[in-house]
């Protein structure tokens, strides 16, 4: 969403390089004269002439005749005045037709995967004036060879999974992308929604992630189609791109968890009705848990939890089972035998979110990755990045992580 993590959704549709469907309106600039007369001194009226001005086509093409050490992440760029884009036709050196769609506006051809390293191309772009009379242009370009500096990219989204319905897309990049560079690598970032769900990317603050979400949770049902089309774009710093990523994934039914500090109770909705209520310890005054929203990253049925690197002699390895990460500083849902007692009463964890064995097994066969979870009413407010938090902003305050201009429509 590839549209997993554009100032406009992607939705695009799958062409040929060789017949592609035109996008958008475009006047052809057709004129049309008339002169209409009756003398005084006839009584018979004149001929009504119209006259259709031609406007020739004018078709520009990127990269540019000649050009070379071109990344492999180039498109295919079109420009034409006096006619629409009939076909784009792009070829390696050995003749063999090269994959891609236009982009929704137009303005690009775009190969479905990265082009060779020190390869050659031909891309040819035909275009019709209004009668239907065809004109072409042709480019050739060859690629750059292989970047000594890359940018590592990941995509938390795979293929054929099913997700909750507060999934982000969740884009990853080391090191992370500078402000500048940011909207250079959002244009490259496609998602797309089944119903259509439009959203945006906003960046964390350090650039090493992007999240894709729309104002409100995932359809149930809906699938995902994910690329990052990255691979081999510059991104910065004499960095380029590691590779694409890509993936299509659905969305299963809603399952909420919502967890107050006030009642020291979790309520878990289900397709919006109640169908449990569990008594929970949460984070004792000096580890309190973070209030916020989150979403389920990771499940492991038995883990442990060893905190002796981080807190020294006053930490702890224990055995854990039934665990549901929440954040990236380990902020769990997991089982609890040693804290049934206080649960419903007082805090006594170290952060996490205790239940009873039973409950968070329950609990455990129950959730998807990216299920919601909201905590509320502790002394701790959840930091943004930590985690996959793109649900803990307000939809005006998300959008304005984007580094594209977000359209007015949305939200």
């Amino acid at each position: 969403m590839v549209s997993r993590r554009l100032a406009a959704i992607l939705a695009i549709a799958v062409l040929t390089p060789v017949a592609l469907a035109a996008c958008g309106d475009d006047d052809t600039g057709k004129g049309q004269a008339s002169v209409n007369g009756t003398p005084a001194a006839s009584a018979q009226p004149s001929e009504v002439s119209q006259q259709e001005a031609a406007v020739p086509v004018v078709i520009k093409v990127t990269p540019a005749t000649g050009k070379k050490d071109v990344p492999i992440s180039a498109e295919i760029g079109v420009a034409v005045s006096g006619g629409k884009v009939k076909a784009v036709a792009l070829r390696d050196a050995k003749g063999a037709a090269v994959a891609g769609e236009m982009r929704e506006d137009g303005s690009a051809f775009v190969p479905a995967k990265p082009l060779k390293n020190k390869q050659g191309y031909v891309a040819t772009v035909t275009a019709a004036d209004s009668s239907g009379t065809e004109s072409t242009a042709t480019t050739s370009f060859t690629t750059m060879g292989k970047p000594s500096k890359k940018t590592g990219t990941g995509l938390y989204l795979f293929d054929d999974h099913t997700y909750g319905v507060a999934m982000p897309v969740v884009a990853e990049f080391s090191p992370g992308i500078k402000k500048k560079d940011r909207a250079a690598v959002q244009r490259r970032m496609f998602v797309k929604t089944d119903p259509p769900q439009p959203g945006t990317w906003s960046w964390t603050s350090s650039g090493t992630q992007a999240y894709y979400r729309a104002p409100e949770y995932w359809k149930t049902g809906t699938t995902l189609t994910v690329r990052l089309g990255v691979g081999g774009l510059p991104t910065g710093s004499g960095r380029y791109g590691s590779q694409d990523r890509a993936a299509t994934a659905k969305i299963g039914r809603s399952f909420e968890m919502k967890v107050d500090n006030k009642t020291k109770k979790m309520t878990v909705v289900q397709d919006g009705k109640t169908v449990k209520t569990m008594l929970v310890s949460l984070g004792k005054k000096g580890t309190p848990s973070s209030s916020g929203h989150m979403v389920v990253m990771e499940k492991k049925a038995t883990t442990t939890f060893d905190t002796t690197d981080t807190d020294g002699a006053e930490g702890y390895v224990t055995d854990i089972e039934f665990a549901q990460r929440l954040t990236w500083s380990g902020q769990y849902i997991h089982s609890a035998p040693w804290s049934v007692g206080s649960q419903g009463r007082r805090n006594v964890s170290h952060g996490c979110v205790n239940v009873s064995p039973s409950n968070a097994r329950w609990l455990f066969d129950k959730t998807l990755i990216g299920d919601p979870v909201t905590v509320k009413g502790t002394g701790d407010k959840l930091d943004y990045g930590n985690g996959w938090t793109p649900w803990d902003l307000s939809w005006d305050e998300f959008k304005k992580g984007s580094a594209l201009p977000v359209p007015a429509s949305l939200g």
